[in-house]
């Protein structure tokens, strides 16, 4: 498999199955039912866990970001007294903290033996959104410096931008939420 953009930490690789038989007995679930199987058995969990995952890349961008931001200095003063700085700043934190506490709701949930299909697509969904608009605002508050190697939002910017992919894109989690919706509204009016 060619070398990912970001994530470079972690393996990744393709498996492809042909023709492969399997026994009634080594089964999973019910035939037939192989996609609910998996929602319940780790994708619901790893959605959760990767919105926990973009929370984390957000904090550290944003920690990044303020260090950067009270160490430059242009015409006269740090870029952290710049207004324009101050907002940025504000809104990734909201954002941060709005996707901590969806990725939190999950995760509680799941520890209590719910089912979390709504809450994990939900908390992936914003994850993936926010740890992109947040390493983005991080990046311009370095400028052009960011871009380079020399800086570790350069590599937070690029890990980011794989987790939009892991266990389904943004569209995948609305299509997910719209479908947990509408099933939970049509049960409750059976």
């Amino acid at each position: 498999m060619p070398e990912l953009m970001g994530m470079r930490g972690s393996e990744h690789g393709v498996l492809e199955f042909d023709a492969v038989p399997v026994a009634e007995s080594d089964l999973i679930g019910e035939e037939g039912q192989g996609l609910e199987v998996a929602l319940r058995g780790f994708l619901d969990q790893s959605r959760a866990a990767i919105a926990q995952t973009c929370v984390g890349l957000a904090q550290r961008a944003l920690e990044l970001a303020i260090e950067f931001a009270s160490q430059r200095v242009t015409f006269g003063k740090p870029i952290a007294e710049r207004q324009a700085i101050q907002m940025k700043l504000a809104e990734m934190t909201t954002a941060i903290a709005a996707g901590r506490h969806l990725a939190l709701d999950a995760a509680r949930r799941f520890d209590a033996g719910a089912t979390i299909t709504l809450e994990a697509a939900m908390a992936k969904l914003h994850g993936i959104e926010m740890v992109g608009k947040v390493t983005d605002d991080a990046l311009r508050i370095f400028g052009g410096r960011g871009l380079t190697t020399a800086y570790p939002i350069e590599r937070i910017y690029r890990d980011a931008r794989t987790l939009w992919f892991e266990e389904g894109t943004a569209e995948i989690q609305k299509t997910v939420i719209a479908r947990e919706l509408l099933g939970r509204s049509a049960a409750a009016t059976d």
